[in-house]
């Protein structure tokens, strides 16, 4: 039986980017595919634009920003309850090659130890530059890289198992879900598809990475270009991270990397005069001691001051703060 695969495309506001990607979904070969918007308390018009555009495309309006766990928690219940055997979690500013989910989908049914699977991730610059060629988890450092950032894509990095898939495009069976459950909210962006991951190899699943498939995604490999409520998310988020899966033996010497990481990020960031961005690193930091998760209101310095999506959750190559 050929697989039921259901696309969710999560976004908040930026309308362009999920039309664009929803253009390129239109050109995928794989047949037994239905696309799932879930928009995330858009303030642009996305949910009528939507509508008119494709109304042949399901959409779900959560009426607030839920975060990426959130809202594709809502999609994924979804997807299931119309019956998926897959899901591919895509963010709204991807765009997808014709055969990526062919390609996936074939390589989870030549292995049905697969659990998660996801693409080659380009940016969306000129030439093949790559933004994520599979995660790897630094216990020692308490750090989550992605492979690959930054380089020219010569075919360096073959298909292999990894420790995570980056959540602009991360394919996951039905199986896995029902084992290990959804997307952790506590994190409301950033971390949560690296805990998503290590759950799934923890019930014994693979998580593998396959550069034949191809995603572009419009998003920094940087932290140095992040917003401060997105340094905010990944402050915090990499503490409750590694005290929840760091091994027993490694936990202390993982936070304490961790915080002194951080400190010394607000240290530069103070130096540099970029007061807002040193105190949402701060407000990480104490947030993350004091186990705050989940959304949290917003204060000076989590203004959006930039337009796009407040949901790109990309972890980071070498993102130490």
């Amino acid at each position: 039986m050929t697989p039921r695969v259901f696309i969710l495309v999560l976004g908040h506001n930026g309308l362009d980017l999920t039309l664009a990607c929803l253009e390129s979904l239109r050109q995928l070969k794989y047949e037994h595919v239905e696309i799932l918007v879930i928009d995330n308390g858009s303030q642009d018009g996305t949910p009528d634009t939507i509508g008119a555009a494709y109304p042949d495309i399901s959409l779900i309006s959560t009426g607030d920003n839920l975060g990426y766990a959130g809202g594709n928690n809502i999609g994924i219940r979804a997807a299931l309850e119309r019956g998926a055997d897959v899901i591919f979690v895509v963010n709204n500013d991807t765009l997808l090659e014709p055969d990526c989910v062919t390609i996936l989908v074939n390589a989870l049914e030549t292995d049905p130890r697969i659990g998660v699977i996801g693409p080659m991730v380009y940016t969306r610059d000129e030439g093949r530059i790559i933004s994520s060629a599979g995660g790897a988890i630094d216990w020692w450092h308490a750090d989550s890289i992605n492979v690959g950032a930054g380089e020219s894509d010569h075919g360096q990095y073959p298909a292999r198992c990894v420790d995570f898939i980056n959540g602009c495009g991360l394919m996951i069976t039905r199986e896995a879900i029902e084992r290990v459950g959804w997307l952790d909210e506590r994190y409301f962006m950033y971390w949560e598809e690296t805990d998503w991951c290590l759950r799934v190899r923890r019930a014994g699943f693979e998580v593998r990475f396959e550069p034949a498939a191809l995603i572009w995604h419009k998003a920094p490999i940087r932290s140095d270009n992040l917003r401060p409520v997105s340094l905010y998310y990944m402050t915090r988020n990499r503490l409750l991270f590694f005290a929840t899966h760091a091994p027993l033996q490694l936990k202390p010497v993982a936070l304490a990397h961790a915080i002194h990481g951080a400190l010394g990020g607000m240290a530069r960031e103070r130096r540099a005069g970029r007061v807002e961005y040193a105190e949402a690193i701060q407000h990480g930091i104490v947030d993350g001691l004091r186990g705050r998760w989940g959304r949290i209101e917003a204060p000076a310095w989590q203004a959006d001051r930039t337009a796009g999506p407040l949901m790109d959750h990309t972890n980071l190559a070498g993102h130490r703060l």
